[in-house]
């Protein structure tokens, strides 16, 4: 059975071993672990003590040996190296009184190739005393190795690219959302749309359902958490708000069966700031039954949103006055003719001195007092009132649901404010001419703003006409 056997089988000698450890234990040697890291070449003396009674043909074929003494003869050759090591740990054994010992370590073949084995040694029975006969079997385990190492690559490879994505990823499980849904069905739940308008805390409780098992390193970055257990133990301060409506639609599409979606959300990360990502969601293969293993990426968009937020604002506002544009009057002037609310006032006003300043001071002087108008006419106005730049020096506002004795009220408002403000200014003297008019619903919007601009010509020319009385009351001797 021996020399048949399957597996490389040794039988050894371990009695000079034992010897060692008499005289060591009578030197005063306690902790053999210690005593052999303190002096390498300890372990070494202790292999040096062990011999080779016998071994079978399959241990003749494992190590490319043509005999027993081939194989003997060239130990130094078959024990070397990374076996030093794990053999301290098969001595450390046998000192505490183990009768066997098992390790997993390297042997070199013959020829030099590396084996990967699992060794284990047991002292036969009436052997106890001396550890004269002890029986090892060594076991290849090379490419069980390599394929572990393989695994533990492919494993560290994984987890590599996911700690290190460019993008926020989650892994989360979604089994306990997957069973509220399918007791909803089971309940008879057929249009989930509506079920959910009708009970909305369903979705707050789903939200509450999700556990996260993992996230990268790009995700604590995004949404500046310190640690993961920071961020996980905060997830509520990350989803609020308007998030919901994202995860109710969410859930609508997992509820028809979409597995992988994808749509534009709104977190917010720990310090408060709102972070606008593009969101993928996947339930990842194997697990559609279940859904217990979720990936999530995020992309971080919020430049991007700012950037089109911003493109917006510049579509419809003044840059100068930070007041609505021309193109966004002639819009509203549009939407108030088709919907109302009537009646509609109109206001046009007019800067006053705004070509002379320019001439005088400068343009940064006649830009200084645009931007003073613009601040004024923006205090003065209400939801759902609204000023507009529609020119150079020309200015309107669009005051619906407002008649003859609102629109007079808006218009004192103006030149109040502009009175308040030449008080803080001091140089040039902020100053409207102003014309307002009244449409009432069947009237064309465009008649009501003609009207309110002649009416605004004539209150300038009467301010021109003060101004020249003015300097000739003052040129009179």
């Amino acid at each position: 059975m021996f020399e048949l056997a399957p597996v490389s089988l040794w039988l050894e000698d371990f009695s000079g071993v034992r010897a060692l450890f008499d005289d060591w234990r009578a030197q005063g040697v306690t902790d053999l672990r210690t005593f052999l890291q303190a002096n390498p070449a300890r372990v070494a003396e202790c292999a040096g003590h062990i011999r080779v009674i016998k071994v079978n043909r399959k241990t003749l074929a494992l190590f490319d040996a043509t005999d027993f003494g081939e194989l003997t003869g060239n130990l130094g050759a078959v024990f070397r190296d990374d076996m030093l090591k794990t053999h301290l740990e098969e001595l450390c054994q046998l000192w505490a009184g183990q009768a066997h010992f098992t390790s997993q370590t390297v042997n070199y073949t013959l020829g030099g190739r590396r084996l990967d084995v699992l060794l284990k040694g047991q002292v036969l029975p009436g052997h106890a005393l001396l550890w004269d006969r002890v029986l090892v079997s060594v076991e290849d385990i090379t490419e069980l190795e390599r394929t572990r190492l393989r695994i533990t690559h492919a494993e560290q490879y994984a987890r590599g690219l996911f700690e290190h994505s460019p993008v926020s990823l989650w892994v989360e499980d979604f089994s306990a959302v997957k069973r509220l849904l399918d007791d909803a069905r089971a309940q008879g739940i057929v249009d989930f749309r509506t079920f959910t308008d009708v009970h909305p805390e369903f979705v707050e409780r789903c939200m509450q359902e999700i556990h996260v098992l993992d996230v990268n390193q790009h995700t604590l970055e995004m949404f500046a958490a310190p640690d993961k257990h920071t961020l996980l133990a905060r997830l509520a301060d990350v989803f609020r708000d308007d998030m919901r409506p994202h995860f109710r639609e969410q859930l609508i599409d997992l509820w028809d069966g979409k597995l992988f979606q994808q749509r534009e959300v709104l977190n917010y990360s720990l310090d408060a700031n709102e972070v606008h990502v593009h969101l993928q969601f996947s339930v990842l293969p194997g697990h559609e039954q279940n859904w217990d293993l979720v990936l999530v990426a995020l992309t971080d968009i919020t430049a991007r949103k700012k950037a089109e937020a911003y493109l917006e604002y510049l579509g419809k506002h003044d840059v100068l006055t930070k007041l609505r544009n021309r193109s966004f009057y002639v819009d509203e002037l549009n939407r108030l003719e088709r919907k109302g609310p009537y009646p509609v006032t109109v206001i046009m006003a007019d800067l006053n001195g705004l070509k002379r300043v320019n001439d005088q001071l400068g343009h940064a002087a006649g830009d200084a007092l645009l931007r003073r108008a613009g601040e004024v006419l923006a205090k003065a106005m209400e939801i759902p009132f609204v000023a507009a730049r529609i020119g150079g020096d020309e200015f309107a506002v669009l005051l619906p649901g407002t008649d003859e004795r609102g629109g007079a009220a808006v218009i004192d408002t103006i030149r109040q404010l502009v009175e308040l403000n030449n008080q803080f200014y001091p140089g040039t003297p902020l100053s409207f001419s102003m014309g307002a008019a009244t449409v009432q619903r069947g009237e064309r919007l465009e008649a009501g703003v003609q009207r309110a601009d002649l009416l605004m010509y004539e209150d300038k020319r009467a301010l021109y006409a003060n101004d020249e009385a003015r300097a000739r009351e003052g040129t009179k001797p």
